[in-house]
C-alpha cells in the first residue's frame, strides 16, 4: 500500500485534515457562551461540535449568575473563518444559549491556565526542577522524598513550556484545567 501523498497545508495526523492548500488558513478562536444552567446543556454545545467535525482544544465551564441560574462556557477551537463563523452561528440559535463572544475578534483579552505538574526525580534533577519552576513562578503545593507537584498558572503557552522543561526532569503527570478568558477592558 502506497503511503498517503499530502499536500502542503495537509497533516498526517488526521483524515479530517486533508485540504485544500488554497483554503483559508487555520485560526484558533477563543469563544465564551452564556447559557442556561440546566441538565443536558453542556451535551448539547458539545454535541454541534461532535456532530459537525469540529475540534474543541479546551473545554472550562462554571457557574457565572446562581440566582440567575447562568454558565459560562468557554472553548478554544480551531477553524478557518468561515467554519468559525458557522460555530458562532449554531450556538446562538442553541436554545439555552443568550450570549456567543468571539473574544479572539472582540478585542484584547486575557486567558489563563491552571495545571499541575507531578515531577519525580532526584540529585541534580530535582535542584534542576525546583530552579526552573521559580523562573516560571509555579508553586510547590507537593513535596515527597521522591517527587513535587508543581501548580503553574499562566497562558497555554506558558504551561506548554514549562512542560517542556520538566520533562527531560522526570514529569510523570499532568492535569490541566484548560483556558478561562476575560475581554479586556470596560
Amino acid at each position: 500500500m502506497s503511503a498517503l501523498k499530502l499536500k502542503k497545508g495537509a497533516s498526517k495526523k488526521s483524515a479530517y485534515d486533508l485540504r485544500d492548500p488554497n483554503s483559508d488558513l487555520i485560526e484558533t478562536h477563543t469563544l465564551a457562551v452564556v447559557v442556561d444552567n440546566e441538565a443536558g446543556v453542556l451535551a448539547r454545545v458539545i454535541g454541534l461540535f461532535s456532530g459537525r467535525g469540529y475540534n474543541i482544544e479546551s473545554l472550562t465551564v462554571a457557574e457565572i449568575d446562581h440566582e440567575g441560574h447562568r454558565s459560562r462556557i468557554t472553548i478554544v477551537t480551531t477553524g478557518t473563518p468561515s467554519v468559525i463563523e458557522q460555530i458562532k452561528a449554531q450556538l446562538g440559535r442553541i436554545v439555552p444559549v443568550h450570549e456567543v463572544h468571539d473574544l479572539t475578534v472582540e478585542g484584547a483579552s486575557v486567558e489563563r491556565e491552571l495545571a499541575l505538574f507531578k515531577v519525580t526525580g532526584s540529585g541534580d534533577k530535582r535542584v534542576e526542577a525546583l530552579r526552573l519552576a521559580d523562573i516560571f513562578r509555579a508553586n510547590v503545593v507537593d513535596s515527597t522524598l521522591e517527587s513535587f507537584v508543581f501548580e503553574i498558572t499562566g497562558t497555554p503557552d506558558k504551561v506548554d513550556a514549562f512542560a517542556d522543561l520538566m520533562r527531560p526532569l522526570g514529569l510523570m503527570e499532568v492535569a490541566r484545567t484548560g483556558v478561562a478568558a476575560l475581554s479586556r477592558g470596560a
